[in-house]
């Protein structure tokens, strides 16, 4: 296939940016997108320009590093599918392909289409923990979880944190990532203890990062690749309200 890209270009969080125009000959349908940006670069390489900045690990859609914005949609038009897991096959020879950063005041540009996520990493940081003794590990049937609050928590627990629900909020809100790593821990025993304490404190630090507030559009849902519900964002709401009460002096 043949490809036209239109890359955001950025030297660095102080410059302006731009779109640049590049043209792809000969794409494998059967390439990933961060293939085809391989490719891109070995050609901007030996043309002695500098290759293009984008973030990835993993490539297998667990770590969440490889987020960007493809035509105006987080990790591009596959519904539930990380950046790296995007295949060429999803778009036609011929087509123009915009290809941007995530864009949010607390995803400063580091270059080009890497940004600087570690504002999610300070939210888990300033209450993502849970008091329990080290040492050996209890048996497993000692602490009973239902079925149904195993599932939730293994469901909040998917979240990869890459920051579609950031990018694709238009107030640029944490709270699909918030929310999940809230719900995570709350319905599980081991994590309740801290509850209202933590979720006082990731809530606190999610505002100072400079997140929006929920635009309650439901679009962090849709375009978040593990499918996270929206339903953990009411819980960390009513974990909020009610830690609000019980610390109340």
């Amino acid at each position: 296939m043949r490809i036209i890209l239109k890359i955001w270009r950025q030297k660095n969080r102080d410059t302006k940016g731009e779109f640049c125009d590049y043209v792809l000959e000969e794409v494998s349908r059967d390439m990933s997108f961060l293939e085809m940006l391989d490719m891109l670069n070995n050609q901007l390489v030996k043309q002695g320009e500098r290759a293009v900045e984008f973030d990835h690990d993993c490539r297998e859609g667990i770590c969440g590093q490889c987020g960007v914005m493809i035509n105006g949609i987080a990790h591009g038009p596959l519904k539930h599918t990380t950046t790296c897991q995007l295949h060429m096959r999803e778009f036609k020879d011929g087509d123009t392909i915009y290809v941007e950063p995530f864009k949010a005041t607390a995803f400063p540009v580091v270059r080009d289409l890497k940004v600087d996520r570690s504002s999610l990493d300070r939210i888990i940081a300033s209450g993502g923990y849970v008091s329990v003794d080290t040492g050996q590990a209890p048996e497993a049937n000692s602490i009973p979880v239902t079925y149904h609050e195993a599932e939730t928590a293994f469901d909040a627990a998917a979240c990869i944190g890459c920051g579609a629900c950031v990018a694709s909020c238009k107030n640029s809100s944490a709270a699909l990532f918030t929310g999940a790593k809230i719900t995570h821990l709350a319905r599980l025993p081991q994590g309740d203890k801290e509850t209202s304490s933590r979720t006082l404190d990731m809530v606190n630090q999610m505002e100072e990062e400079g997140f929006g507030h929920c635009s309650n559009t439901e679009a962090c849902q849709v375009e978040c690749p593990e499918n996270i519900s929206v339903l953990t964002i009411a819980k960390m709401n009513y974990e909020y309200n009610r830690a609000k009460i019980l610390f109340k002096k």
